[in-house]
């Protein structure tokens, strides 16, 4: 039995549809997966941001051409945040990490609107199905640096240049001032707040009215290196912010806190992959390799290197916590026991200065 022309042009037709389906599944499939980023700053801060893309440049190198990665740089916290989130979503990116605190709401409201797509929201507490938070427990780094602070400060006086009065920031200040009166229980703590997370105008003038004032150790919870060059050229120690900050003041650079994203990021975007995201609530610090410490100044003398370096290993093994008890507020109420320490979800919430701080939190 033979085919007519018709039957046969239908045939092919249909044959021709399926292949061009069939071709357009697996174009689909090689796809690469596309992955944003928000950024608070520029990421030529050598600070916060430019670690969060450090962690992005790392995702791309683990997976190659299986990703696609985009990133917005210095966003405006607020509605800005917003347009830009939903902006992403709309661009197909499935998962979004947003990195700064004042992302929060605008994620959380995005992420309703989009349920298909994973959020993921650094330094935040709202949670859904679709969207997870991750910190790093910065305050383990501070509490080190707290420590070489007062070891190193002829002044007893180190200055820290604040950016918000979040709990990530006063819980650093008090782990530092802990940190610092492990070693002298009189050391002195002055705090600028310059209400930014970036803007190096501001934090060169703190880091300046702090050195006039006594200062002689800057510890920062802002992202540029200008303090950091300023204490260079002032010839006093400070701290790196979230990364290494040599570069800007290799006679200054005591030591830095890095923040170390890749690893949490890498695994994040495989969940994905592979299916098998789900939201959590991610909080590494120096065990997990999170938070590193960085070089510790070589005229740091050898006996307080093996100090700094005494307390990473027992943060490290879990047998010391910067946040022991007894430890009491500026009032000197007892808020850890003695040998107790203290929650996550107190150390999340954390809205008091510890004894010793001096000054309040702004409202």
């Amino acid at each position: 039995m033979s085919l007519s022309r018709r039957t046969f042009g239908a045939l092919a037709a249909a044959g021709l549809g399926l292949g061009l389906a069939l071709g357009a599944t697996a174009a689909n499939a090689a796809d690469p997966l596309k992955v944003a980023f928000v950024y608070v700053g520029p990421i030529g801060d050598h600070g916060w941001s430019y670690q969060h893309d450090q962690g992005r440049l790392a995702v791309e190198k683990a997976f190659g051409d299986k990703v696609k990665t985009t990133y917005v740089e210095s966003v405006p916290e607020g509605a800005d945040a917003e347009r830009v989130i939903r902006r992403l979503a709309q661009q197909g990116n499935k998962i979004i990490f947003t990195t700064s605190f004042g992302y929060m709401n605008p994620t959380a409201k995005v992420a309703k609107a989009f349920p298909k797509t994973y959020f993921e929201h650094a330094t935040g507490y709202k949670r859904s199905k679709n969207l997870a938070t991750y910190l790093s427990r910065t305050y383990e780094g501070r509490y080190v640096s707290g420590y070489l602070a007062a070891k190193m400060s002829k002044t007893q006086t180190v200055g820290y240049i604040a950016s918000f009065p979040i709990p990530e920031v006063i819980r650093d200040i008090n782990s530092v001032t802990l940190g610092m009166q492990s070693v002298r229980p009189d050391m002195k703590m002055k705090i600028i707040w310059v209400n930014s997370w970036f803007d190096p105008g501001k934090e060169a003038a703190a880091a300046k009215v702090m050195i006039d004032q006594g200062v002689d150790v800057i510890i920062q919870h802002t992202d540029s290196p200008a303090a950091m060059q300023v204490a260079q050229e002032r010839k006093i120690w400070a701290v790196g912010q979230a990364s290494d900050m040599r570069a800007f003041g290799p006679d200054a650079h005591l030591t830095a806190v890095i923040d170390d994203w890749a690893p949490y990021y890498i695994s994040r975007v495989k969940m994905v992959m592979d299916g098998t995201w789900k939201s959590s609530d991610h909080w590494g610090g120096i065990p997990e390799g999170d938070i590193v410490i960085g070089p510790i100044h070589a005229n740091v003398p050898a006996d307080i290197r093996m100090g700094a370096e005494k307390i990473i290993a027992g943060i490290k093994d879990g047998s010391f916590h910067p946040f022991t008890g007894p430890i009491a507020d500026q009032s000197g109420k007892v808020k850890v026991a003695a040998g107790t320490k203290m929650s996550d979800g107190d150390l999340a919430g954390m809205n008091w200065y510890v004894k010793g701080v001096e000054g309040s939190i702004p409202k």
